[in-house]
């Protein structure tokens, strides 16, 4: 059982690092992240939003929903927690008879 599970994490971690291989560079200009909407949220934030900082400028105003659902999810994912949590404490009530 465990050759065959380390063989599977062997296998998921070349799959992993065979696609990471056509990843654009960190912080490379070039990028077609950097090229399609980076220049124009940037021109935009400056001329439309009176956040100052860009980086919550582009979050709260450009991409208001997309951090809405990120939210949501979190949010829901600690309820669901909390629940399992509150769930697994709780003891089996004696009845009355005995």
């Amino acid at each position: 059982m465990r050759v065959l599970m380390f063989e599977f994490l062997a296998a998921l971690i070349a799959l992993l690092i065979w696609a990471s291989a056509d990843l654009p560079d960190r912080a490379d200009p070039l990028a077609p992240a950097n090229q399609h909407l980076s220049p124009e949220l940037t021109e935009l934030t400056e001329s439309e939003v009176v956040i100052p900082n860009l980086v919550s400028a582009i979050l709260a105003d450009f991409r208001s929903y997309d951090t809405l659902g990120e939210t949501f999810v979190i949010f829901t994912a600690g309820l669901a927690v909390l629940l399992v949590l509150q769930v697994s404490r709780r003891v089996p009530e004696e009845s009355p008879d005995e």
